[in-house]
């Protein structure tokens, strides 16, 4: 079952008593880059225009805007979208601006998770909510093109052997495990192809746990929630390194009320971002993709 790692963050983060998004369990539909998103492009409604004066917006001349409660690091920062810091703030100040909105046009809203991948009508434009893009998703709401390409990455306690293996290969001997139904565990088994067989939990609890205990030398998760952990939950614990990424990555996308009119601008506004570098910049910024996390080769 997929799930927002927002959800994953908040049940790692009441396990530790701290009031702070694990793996999804659907792997992505779209590609990289221009690859189109999963679900309608809005191409046959969408404006003409990609601008304020011509999108029909839930407010007009607002570009509203909505995420869960509380908002948190390293997607937000201070638990307040309104501020432009963390990855997902800053994108999202960036799609409006693509759009032609100032930041004093942008208008944050509360949505829980549950309520932004049902079929429901919506009372903002889009959500960014690292939201991870699949096809049954894709059922019910829109997506726009991936504003962020998930890697997995290697936990590992720093006073563990295997926190300091610099190469995949580097990785067979060692007790690794992942969340069972994730792509974290798919990484495992068809990306480091360990000499004994994964640890599988029910929970990413658990599994944080079994690493804490020196049950496993090393847990696998997505690149931000390795982020979150080595950062707030285990003490003493390192980002051994990125794990490659191979074909079709997992993505987030901004998601949107089924059918909507502005998902091809919005998407359009993603993709220039993209192009641009933007998205790059704001990852390197926010999400630290090349501290700290060296990719395994």
């Amino acid at each position: 079952m997929a799930m927002s790692r927002r959800l994953v963050l908040m049940s790692l983060a009441s396990a530790a008593a701290l009031a702070l998004a694990g793996c999804a369990a659907e792997s992505s539909g779209p590609g990289g880059g221009g690859a189109p998103a999963t679900g309608s492009a809005g191409g046959s409604t969408a404006a003409a225009s990609c601008t304020p004066a011509s999108l029909q917006t839930h407010t007009s001349g607002t570009l509203t805007v909505a995420t869960d409660s509380p908002a948190y690091p390293p997607w937000f920062a201070d638990d307040k979208p309104t501020n432009g810091k963390g990855y997902e703030s800053a994108v999202a100040y960036a799609v409006a601006e693509q759009l032609g909105y100032t930041n004093s046009q942008v208008k944050w809203v509360v949505a829980p998770f549950d309520s932004v991948i049902a079929p429901t009508p919506k009372n903002y434009d889009f959500d960014i909510n690292e939201v991870s893009i699949t096809a049954k998703r894709a059922q019910q709401v829109d997506f726009s093109r991936g504003y962020y390409d998930v890697a997995q990455a290697v936990v590992a306690l720093k006073s563990d052997k295997y926190s300091k293996a610099t190469t995949v290969a580097g990785l067979q001997g060692a007790k690794l495990g992942a969340q069972q139904g994730t792509t974290s565990l798919d990484a495992i088994t068809q990306d480091i192809k360990p000499g004994t067989s994964p640890s599988e939990f029910p929970t990413n609890n658990l599994a944080v746990q079994a690493l804490k205990n020196g049950q496993i030398d090393g847990l696998v998760v997505d690149l931000p929630t390795g982020l979150y952990l080595t950062s707030a939950e285990l003490k003493g614990a390192t980002i051994v390194g990125q794990l490659p990424v191979h074909g079709k990555p997992e993505q987030f996308g901004l998601v949107l009320e089924k059918g909507s009119s502005l998902t091809s601008c919005v998407s359009k506004a993603v993709d220039a971002l993209r192009a641009k570098g933007t998205l790059a910049a704001l990852q390197k910024k926010w999400l630290t993709s090349a501290a700290g996390a060296p990719e395994l080769k």
